[in-house]
């Protein structure tokens, strides 16, 4: 791991080297998504990891705050809904997990001084890309694959089987999303230096792959 995270100083230093010895300089390596080779970058892009984050990656720990509380609300209609006690079991352990994940990221942002909520960050930049702030506190922000709240309804009045299903299938568009916002981030340049971040990442990313895999299996056996 720590490999990876000097991959980018190294290139830096070898193309210092090399530009005042009048060679061609060496390619500069991004470290990639969790299972994806690195990302060449130009001297224009590169540069050496600052102090502090960048601002993908503080927004990614925002945005996934607010991800991983959909989560936990979701597993939180389980035990009036449900009597799979397959289905209970699962969904308690993703409720400590993401709610332990929670905490990590509120204390990763609070220690480098940046807001916890992505609503309140956003709150001092305007209007950005025509977004409309005077929304921005009635519905909350959606993030990739987030349920909509008429999935949330549906997945509230639902009961027996029927939640089980709503559940699963909603589930796994979540952790989908979660992927999809890990595959983001690291198209960034620049991103992911920070090795916190980076070893979060990476285990969000395996952990929710996994997950995907556990609850298609479910799915199958609702149809034997």
């Amino acid at each position: 791991m720590a490999f990876r995270f000097w991959l980018v100083p190294a290139g830096l230093l070898y193309l210092g080297s090399a530009i005042a010895s009048g060679q061609e300089s060496a390619p500069i390596v991004q470290p990639g998504a969790p299972g994806h080779d690195g990302k060449i970058l130009t001297p224009a892009t590169a540069s050496i990891a600052p102090r502090e984050p960048a601002e993908a990656d503080t927004k990614f720990m925002q945005g996934m705050i607010m991800h991983h509380s959909q989560a936990v609300e979701m597993t939180a209609l389980m035990p009036s809904r449900t009597r799979n006690k397959e289905l209970l079991a699962f969904g308690k352990r993703i409720s400590i997990s993401q709610s332990d994940e929670m905490k990590f990221m509120q204390q990763w942002l609070e220690e480098r001084g940046k807001p916890v909520s992505m609503e309140h960050d956003m709150s001092h930049m305007g209007n950005m890309a025509g977004m409309d702030h005077s929304k921005m506190h009635s519905a909350p922000m959606m993030m990739p694959g987030m349920l909509t709240p008429e999935q949330m309804k549906a997945l509230a009045k639902a009961s027996g089987p029927a939640f089980d299903h709503l559940f699963l299938t909603g589930m796994i568009q979540h952790h989908g999303g979660a992927l999809t916002m890990v595959q983001e981030l690291f198209e960034v340049p620049g991103t992911g230096q920070d090795g916190q971040l980076y070893d979060f990442v990476t285990d969000v990313d395996n952990t929710q792959r996994a997950e995907i895999g556990i609850m298609q299996g479910m799915l199958k056996k609702e149809k034997k």
